[in-house]
């Protein structure tokens, strides 16, 4: 039997607030975002990261002949700020996925927190990325991940009834116990869904450690690498690397080496005759469930807890996603398509990462592209906007 190797991609970048909308913009300012970070920010990634290695994945793909294949998540609101500050981009997103050996994966328009908070806002998220997906691309996706990798066994259920046939999740011991990630499962509550973990210590070689100088499997070349990947024959079918894409590039740097590793890589993985890369869609359909996968509690992709505590759990964060979701109602019942999506950008899981307070002393990652100096900056700047939003309710003489 073969071992399937599955490339899962995360595009996402939020719209940034304006770090100068203080107590005194509420009411006579109802201008929120950063339009000039937001634009700068993206254009550095762009040019460091999405475009080399989008131009590297279509080389890999053309130099194998479709044997190389990866899938990408990509956000409604990344791909709206492609469509405003950098529309070659998307081009090349569209060129990977014309080649038949990419697949487009759904997820929450707005890369937001909405399956905690309001089923019903999240349903019409996920539809309207599946039809912002289908035009851009001209596909209907199959496979869904929710934001972060955020999942329980509730989401898998939802995800079931929306006619969905595979979903991602992140491979955690909390979960799995002693089972390996590198098979295919069910959700113990939707057994007709098929289940893709993410193996997260191989995932997170390449993208947290690849650069490190300390760590034991420093320096890490494609030969070894892929040494590595083909110890798992014999004891899995699939192995499931997870990343952010700005792992190319941007948290690793072009001169890591990175894009040599990347480009060197599926010729050393296809030195076992066994081994082939495969999309979501396809795994789930080529190998049958071993088991079925129980997680009561949510799990994530996020910091070694893997739970939701990267966006929940301190009273910033709480009041905040309280708040947002509090206006649900009221916002919609405005009718306004332009301040309906004004809120819905508001709801982006970046906003509560930001006032993540539980690592911000050792300056982890939650400071990574982060425009605040402290997550109270973060917070008391979120809080504005929304109160300016209520109050513009309000003048129109809607009740919050």
């Amino acid at each position: 039997m073969s071992v399937s190797v599955c490339f899962y991609f995360q595009v996402h970048q939020p719209f940034r607030l304006r770090k100068n909308y203080n107590f005194f913009s509420i009411g006579p300012d109802h201008f929120y975002e950063d339009e000039k970070t937001n634009k700068n920010i993206l254009s550095k990634i762009v040019e460091k990261s999405y475009l080399p290695t989008n131009n590297l994945m279509l080389k890999l793909i053309k130099k194998y002949k479709g044997q190389f294949k990866i899938s990408f998540s990509l956000s409604g609101i990344i791909l709206e700020q492609f469509e405003l500050y950098a529309p070659h981009v998307l081009d090349s997103f569209k060129k990977l996925v014309d080649t038949g050996c990419v697949e487009i994966i759904n997820e929450t328009y707005y890369h937001s927190l909405s399956f905690l908070k309001s089923k019903e806002e999240f349903r019409e998220q996920v539809n309207a990325h599946k039809d912002k997906i289908k035009k851009i691309f001209g596909v209907v996706p199959t496979t869904f991940r929710n934001t972060e990798l955020i999942y329980n066994n509730d989401l898998a259920v939802e995800i079931e009834k929306m006619g969905y046939k595979t979903i991602l999740a992140e491979g955690t011991e909390k979960v799995l116990g002693w089972r390996s990630p590198n098979f295919v499962y069910y959700p113990s509550t939707a057994p007709k869904l098929k289940l893709l973990l993410k193996n997260y210590r191989l995932s997170d070689d390449v993208a947290f450690r690849f650069s490190n100088s300390a760590w034991s499997g420093y320096p890490l070349t494609a030969e070894k690498y892929a040494n590595w990947l083909h110890a798992v024959a014999g004891n899995g079918e699939v192995i499931g690397l997870f990343m952010d894409y700005e792992t190319f590039g941007e948290h690793q740097w072009a001169d890591t080496g990175i894009f040599n590793f990347l480009e060197a890589l599926p010729e050393k993985i296809f030195e076992h005759a066994d081994y082939i890369f495969q999309t979501p869609s396809e795994v789930s359909t080529t190998y049958p469930p071993v088991g079925s996968f129980d997680s009561k509690d949510f799990i994530s992709w996020a910091d070694i807890d893997r739970d939701l505590s990267a966006w929940l759990g301190n009273p910033l964060q709480d009041s905040a996603l309280d708040l947002a979701y509090s206006l649900e109602k009221p916002i919609k019942e405005s009718k306004d398509q332009d301040l309906i999506h004004t809120w819905r950008k508001l709801l982006t899981s970046d906003h509560y990462y930001y006032a993540c307070t539980k690592w911000f002393n050792d300056g982890d990652v939650h400071k990574y592209f982060n425009p605040y100096d402290t997550p109270y900056e973060a917070y008391m700047i979120y809080i504005n906007v929304l109160n300016d939003l209520k109050l513009s309710l309000r003048d129109r003489g809607i009740n919050c």
